[in-house]
């Protein structure tokens, strides 16, 4: 169950960075209260997470998810970059996550 914790804490992690960015820096109110929100519901999944999975671990994972999916949502919602060694760096976090979760220790 910990990792399903993980896993959508990471997604509401994508939710609310994806969501600042509409905000206009606090200045959206639908925008803002989604940021705040999925904020609050990330890191309450995070900590749910760490009740069972050692920290290190689980704070790359959310992490790593995090940060690939809000590359990703870049490419596809802000034309951001695609360039092959970012897209690779990319893989390489995602290989990163799925190491952590075939072999790092802790059950859940």
């Amino acid at each position: 169950m910990a990792w399903l914790y993980l896993l959508a804490g990471g997604v509401f992690e994508c939710v609310w960075a994806v969501s600042l960015s509409y905000s206009d820096g606090f200045t959206r109110v639908r925008p803002s209260v989604v940021t705040v929100i999925a904020m609050g519901l990330s890191l309450w999944l995070l900590a749910q997470a760490m009740k069972t999975l050692p920290a290190g671990t689980a704070y790359a994972v959310w992490t790593g998810i995090g940060a690939t999916g809000v590359a990703v949502a870049g490419m596809l919602l802000f034309d951001e970059s695609r360039d092959p060694v970012r897209l690779l760096s990319l893989v390489l976090i995602v290989a990163g996550v799925a190491g952590l979760k075939l072999f790092g220790s802790g059950s859940g």
